[in-house]
């Protein structure tokens, strides 16, 4: 009998030697209060101007939006609003209204983007408790407390929870969903299906890409219905009409205008699959291919050791019970096989199957254990070794994670940047930079006025660098040009007015000829400026003027001291968060060849 089967199967792949209650909430209350503490440490790098160009023109903008317009339409589908409701709520909650939200956001911006951020932590964590709750579902609670501490740890999802971005918060409804399908498998109760919908409808209503969840439930219904008879059949089908029901009725509750404006929400839906599917991709992206670069992703994002042993765990699963085979890994496969087909790539996009891998990982790791205990027998060997595969699937992550709060919770070199160009640079100079920062970094900030209001402290001309070289074509006159890009020590030397023979033997455009998104020179060519005149960031600034003559006699006061030089304490800053791995922008943009 089917009934019969079930349990059996699930005392089988419950491992005998299973942590104790006690013991294993205990360790989960460690895992949750240190996943917690990575993500709200350095919660506020960067404010009060949102740096990412996605939270600052997403879910934070469209949440204060609806305030401003009287409506919960967001106007704005390329990204599901779910996360944008749930920022929308929080605000009305925390400042008392749509007008106190309103005015935070206009001249208190830090406070507003650090709760919307605190709140993308608080989900991520969340994700974790139920991440647990779902390997000791399938495995036991030893299985389930490695898989969230992997995940705790884990560099993407620690990272891009000190963001107010969707990606986070996504991992709460799709571990949610794997729950509700793992309950499905063991036991098919009403309420694991209910589970299971609900997840499902959140997840894609956070983030479109969080719908391969419904891969695995439909694979539980699948085992459930071969596994059992007629009658098991019907139930698991029955099962499968509630969690759709359920999964739908959660979508629309968490984005209903995709229902009431069909229109627009169809059509930038199609935009946007459109845009992930253009085949130049992103500028600067690697040519490899999509698949590799979500490969190589896992070895920096989750980690080698976790990555290695989610590729085992897949293996083992297959042969230990297939059932939870079918489950996890078409899944994990099918969703590499789409993404990595699509034009444009980024490491976070890989994060809505990383409670899958964390599963299989941890999985591997119980049955190295268990395999160790049937070959030595349990003991001070036994003990060490899994000491030593614990700490082997947790090192890396932990390290990048503590690595990353330690870069981000200091002062941000561009805000550092801002400070001295005050400082240094006259007001209504004209200034060339990159577009890396919000328009409010170059505007006046006066208390008690919305910064987005003021006007430009400097004359901002608008320019996007060329890719092949540094030295702009246009013709700008003035005084002061500062040029400006990602991570790198900026190119100043300009073509103004000046012959060819000039513009090549620049010190500066010599030194710094390579693209506008290259990146790891800065160390060595800042060497050729004195520090009066480095700011604090990755910046060159001269001044220069019209005359060629004068623009060739700066040559020696930047040129002789490379040899005395000595840095300033801020470089030590500057060069320790160029280090740290961000994610999408380290990773997407290599550093270009000097031409």
């Amino acid at each position: 009998m089917a009934t019969a089967e079930r349990p059996a199967l699930r005392e089988q792949t419950l491992p005998a030697n299973d942590l104790t209650r006690r013991w294993a909430w205990s360790g989960l209350a460690i895992v949750l209060a240190a996943g917690l503490g990575l993500r709200l440490w350095g919660v506020r790098q960067g404010l009060p101007y949102a740096y990412n160009a996605d939270e600052a023109d997403h879910f934070v903008p469209h949440a204060i939006e609806m305030f401003v317009h009287g409506t919960l339409n967001p106007k704005y589908f390329a990204n599901p609003p779910a996360f944008t409701y749930v920022l929308h709520g929080l605000f009305a909650v925390w400042y008392g209204g749509a007008s106190g939200a309103v005015h935070a956001y206009r001249h208190d911006p830090a406070a507003l983007y650090t709760l919307a951020r605190v709140a993308a932590a608080v989900l991520g964590t969340i994700a974790l408790w139920l991440l647990y709750l779902t390997g000791a579902r399938l495995w036991g609670r030893a299985v389930g407390l490695l898989a969230a501490a992997i995940e705790a740890v884990a560099f993407l999802p620690v990272f891009y929870a000190h963001l107010a971005l969707n990606d986070a918060p996504t991992l709460a409804p799709a571990t949610l969903s794997l729950l509700g399908t793992a309950g499905a498998l063991r036991k098919g109760r009403v309420r694991d299906y209910l589970l299971a919908g609900i997840g499902l409808g959140l997840a894609c209503a956070t983030k479109y890409t969080a719908g391969i969840v419904l891969v695995p439930l439909l694979a539980a219904i699948a085992m459930r219905c071969l596994d059992g008879g007629a009658k098991a059949a019907r139930r698991a089908i029955g099962g499968l009409a509630v969690a759709g029901l359920l999964a739908l009725v959660a979508f629309l509750i968490a984005n209903p205008y995709a229902l009431l404006d069909y229109k627009s929400f169809h059509a930038e839906l199609v935009h946007q699959s459109t845009l992930s599917g253009e085949s130049q991709g992103k500028l600067g992206a690697p040519k490899e291919g999509g698949l590799v670069y979500y490969l190589w992703s896992f070895t920096w994002g989750l980690g080698w050791a976790p990555s290695i042993a989610a590729l085992g765990g897949a293996i083992c699963v297959w042969r230990r019970e297939r059932a939870l085979g079918w489950l996890l890994v078409p899944a994990a496969l099918l969703f590499l096989a789409f993404m990595g087909t699509e034009g444009r790539y980024f490491g976070r996009w890989l994060m809505p199957i990383f409670p899958i891998v964390c599963l299989l990982a941890a999985f591997f790791v119980a049955q190295v254990l268990s395999w160790a205990v049937r070959e030595q027998g349990a003991g001070a060997r036994r003990a060490a070794l899994a000491a030593l595969l614990v700490a082997g699937v947790l090192v890396q992550g932990l390290v990048y994670s503590i690595h990353s709060g330690i870069v981000l919770s200091r002062v941000d070199t561009r805000n550092l940047t801002r400070s001295w160009m005050l400082e240094h640079i006259p007001a209504g100079a004209k200034v060339v930079a990159e577009p890396v920062e919000p328009e409010e970094w170059a505007r006046e900030v006066r208390p008690g006025t919305s910064t987005a209001a003021n006007p430009l402290r400097w004359q901002l001309y608008p320019a996007l660098f060329r890719h092949r070289t540094a030295c702009l074509d246009h013709q700008l006159t003035g005084a002061q040009i500062v040029a400006r890009v990602p991570d790198v020590v900026s190119r100043c030397c300009r073509r103004q007015n000046l012959h060819a023979g000039a513009a090549r033997n620049c010190p500066l455009h010599r030194h710094h000829r390579v693209g506008a998104l290259g990146h790891r020179r800065a160390g060595r060519d800042r060497n050729r400026l004195t520090p009066s005149q480095l700011p604090p960031s990755r910046m060159a600034c001269a001044r220069l003027v019209d005359d060629p003559k004068a623009h060739r006699s700066m040559r020696p006061r930047l040129a002789h001291v490379r040899a005395a030089h000595r840095e300033p304490v801020h470089r030590r800053v500057v060069k320790r968060r160029d280090r740290v791995r961000t994610g999408d922008v380290r990773r997407q943009y290599p550093p270009q060849r000097r031409t």
